[in-house]
């Protein structure tokens, strides 16, 4: 077992800075090999090692300090042997900060139809052409080991909603082992492991994965299984039962989650780690998050705006352009258009987790939270509900894969959470 792993690491992986006196919000400081990361922390997504339409350059402007990818996809194209003959994953796609990759075990979830669980591992078929690959839990740390990200995932067995109890309760022990074994394989002592609370929607499930994962030698934690379909009153409920059971040392990931107003939620019952691929995806889609709420750029009342997406935003979209201009390039499906949107809703997000930090630091984090929310209209949850059954719809009625449909435009829709 690597000497990363163990329970006291000097100087400390995670320090806590600042603690809200009315809530569990806290302020902290993590220290990796490529550099220290302030949280609270949203982390954009790069699926396949990048993060889409933008540069590593320009997410460094938008403010980004680690970003994650994804180890199935990346160990399908173009393969985590080759990447670690590039000289691993940083040099590979040029960024010098530091990296989370996610172990696939969401994918487990997301390409259902494409697996086949057991208590050795998950045997898929790529998306991509129909080949066979086995993860184990040994197999996927030797992958993630391979590309050198900062912080990794062990493999855990993710669930759709809804699930029985008895099938949570299978997935959560599963979960559990793979996570002993995952500890096991590590031998890299540059790298951190996080453990996976799985559990479902199930409160004393999610106790049980908490404390028999707080035993064991992680120096974080990440709660994962959900926003996966069940309403966010729900998901709030297994944040708030997970939280106090795991080591206040340690940081705590929620997986998959990170839209505005999870944010704020989230790291009041206690959560200093977020992603999701959400302000990249729906910027594809003209969709411009504001303090307000979404904007749809489409929209033809924006076809003769001379504002900006947001009156005060330092974003280069906003500095620069109208929302003339980008309903235009919208409307003429300029690729302009996508790299636009995403630089703003990148910055949107990370400006929003630098708010809540200074809030917390400040000590006023329940105001700040209070008043962006008040303001902040999300998105209604029979729309999220809808948009689930479309893309389920989708997953049903998709063939299976074939070497035909390798550069079918959307494979990544096939992922809806951490495909990029």
């Amino acid at each position: 077992m690597s000497v990363s792993l163990s329970a006291v690491s000097d100087p400390p992986f995670f320090t806590v800075q600042a603690q809200d006196p009315h809530t569990a919000a806290r302020a902290g400081l993590l220290r990796t090999t490529h550099g220290s990361v302030t949280t609270p922390i949203f982390m954009p997504v790069g699926t396949q090692a990048t993060v889409k339409t933008v540069t590593p350059d320009e997410l460094k402007e938008c403010g980004a300090q680690i970003i994650l990818s994804n180890t199935y996809h990346l160990a399908l194209r173009p393969g985590a042997e080759r990447v670690a003959e590039l000289g691993g994953l940083h040099t590979f796609m040029g960024w010098d900060r530091p990296i989370l990759t996610d172990s696939g075990g969401f994918q487990v979830f997301s390409l259902g139809h494409l697996r086949r669980v057991t208590d050795e591992g998950v045997a898929f078929r790529s998306h991509i052409d129909g080949a066979a690959l086995f993860f184990t839990p040994e197999r996927v740390i030797q992958l993630e080991e391979w590309l050198g990200a900062d912080i990794i995932m062990p493999l855990d067995e993710c669930l759709g909603f809804p699930m029985t109890e008895q099938a949570a309760r299978v997935a959560a022990a599963r979960t559990l082992r793979w996570a002993e074994r995952s500890l096991a394989a590590t031998t890299r002592a540059d790298q951190t492991l996080f453990g996976i609370v799985q559990g479902g929607v199930y409160p004393q499930l999610r106790r049980e994965c908490a404390r028999e994962m707080a035993a064991l030698p992680f120096l974080g934690h990440s709660i994962g299984g959900l926003s996966i379909g069940e309403d966010k009153a729900t998901m709030h409920a297994m944040i708030t039962e997970v939280v106090p059971l795991l080591p206040p040392e340690r940081p705590r990931y929620l997986m998959g989650v990170g839209a505005p107003e999870d944010l704020w939620e989230g790291v009041a019952r206690g959560v200093d780690m977020f992603d999701v691929v959400l302000p990249t995806r729906i910027a594809r889609n003209g969709a411009l998050l504001t303090r307000r709420g979404r904007l749809n750029i489409r929209n033809s009342m924006h076809a003769s705006s001379r504002a900006p997406i947001e009156q005060g935003c330092p974003c280069y979209t906003c500095q620069r352009f109208t929302l003339a201009y980008l309903h235009h390039l919208f409307r003429a499906e300029e690729l302009l258009a996508y790299r636009l949107a995403t630089l703003h809703n990148l910055r949107f997000m990370l400006d929003l987790a630098a708010e809540i930090r200074a809030s917390i630091l400040a000590g006023c984090f329940s105001a700040a939270r209070d008043e962006f929310l008040a303001s902040y209209r999300p998105t209604d949850q029979g729309v999220r509900d809808q948009q689930k059954e479309k893309w389920l719809a989708r997953r049903a009625t998709r063939p299976p894969a074939s070497a035909s449909d390798a550069t079918r435009p959307d494979d990544q829709e096939l992922d809806d959470r951490t495909g990029d």
